[in-house]
C-alpha cells in the first residue's frame, strides 16, 4: 500500500529511541498516524512540530497497519509562530481538538480545508479567534451534529436571533428565547449573520461550540476538551480578546 497527500502534523510523540509516530490531518486520508524512522534526529526535529506542513509517502503492507511516512517540510508554521504565543496557543489547540474529534482514517476535506485558512489567519489577533470557532462549528457539522443557527426553531424568523437551544442546537430569536434565557446559549454576532465580533462575542462562541463537541462527540467516547484549548482561553483571556 502507497499513497502521497499533503497535510499538517498535529501530533508527534517518540517511539523507540530514535522514531516518532506522527499524526497528520490530509485532505484526502484525513486524519491518519505513521512511523518515521529517526523522527528524533536533530535534523527532523524543526519538521516534527505540530502545524507544520509536509508532504507525505505513506507505506505498508497492508492498509490497517501503522505504516511509515517520509515527510518533506512544506511550511514550518509552527516555527514562525515562535514568538507569538498567544497565536501558537491557538494552533494547539486546533490540532489538539482535530485529534480528540476526528475518527482515524476518515477523509474530511472540508475540516482540512477550514484548518489551512485558520492558520494562514494566526498571524491577525482580529482575525483568527472567530475563524477557530468557525473551525469548531465546522468540525461538528462535519462529524453530523451541525448547529442550525440560519433561522429560530421557534418563529422560522430569520433575523435578530440571539440564542441557541443547548438540546437541539437550533438558533433561537430574541424575543422567543426571552423568556427562558437563561436556560439558552448565547449566539454570538459573528455565528448568525452580523459579520462583526462584538465584545463577548469569542467567550460565548467558544462556550457554545464546547456544548455541542462535549456532549455530541467527545463525551460518548469518554473523552474532555484537551487542555491545549483550555491555555489558549487562558491566554484569550489574559490579552483581552475574549
Amino acid at each position: 500500500m502507497e499513497w502521497t497527500d499533503t497535510g499538517r502534523i498535529i501530533a508527534v510523540r517518540n517511539y523507540g529511541e530514535t522514531s516518532a509516530i506522527v499524526e497528520l490531518l490530509t485532505p484526502e486520508h484525513g486524519r491518519h498516524p505513521g512511523l518515521v524512522r529517526g523522527g528524533r534526529s536533530k535534523a527532523m526535529r524543526p519538521i516534527l512540530q505540530p502545524g507544520n506542513a509536509v508532504r507525505a509517502v505513506w507505506r505498508a503492507r497492508l492498509d490497517e497497519h501503522l505504516g511509515n511516512y517520509a515527510l518533506e517540510a512544506e511550511s514550518l508554521d509552527a516555527g514562525a509562530l515562535m514568538d507569538d504565543p498567544l497565536a501558537l496557543s491557538g494552533l494547539n489547540a486546533a490540532c489538539a481538538m482535530a485529534v480528540l474529534a476526528l475518527p482515524e482514517r476518515e477523509a474530511h476535506p472540508a475540516v482540512h480545508g477550514a484548518f489551512e485558512v485558520l492558520v494562514s489567519s494566526l498571524n491577525d489577533i482580529d482575525i483568527w479567534p472567530a475563524l477557530y470557532i468557525r473551525w469548531e462549528a465546522g468540525l461538528l457539522a462535519d462529524l453530523g451534529y451541525g448547529m442550525d443557527l440560519k433561522k429560530c426553531a421557534a418563529t422560522g424568523q430569520t433575523h435578530d436571533l440571539k440564542y441557541v437551544s443547548p438540546r437541539t442546537g437550533r438558533a433561537v430569536s430574541a424575543e422567543a428565547g426571552a423568556e427562558y434565557a437563561d436556560r439558552l446559549l448565547a449566539l454570538p454576532g459573528f455565528m448568525a449573520g452580523s459579520g462583526e465580533v462584538s465584545p463577548g462575542d469569542i467567550a460565548a462562541g467558544l462556550k457554545l461550540t464546547a456544548h455541542f463537541i462535549e456532549r455530541r462527540v467527545l463525551w460518548p467516547t469518554d473523552k474532555v476538551l484537551p487542555e491545549a484549548r483550555t491555555r489558549m482561553i487562558e491566554r484569550l483571556e489574559s490579552a483581552g480578546r475574549l
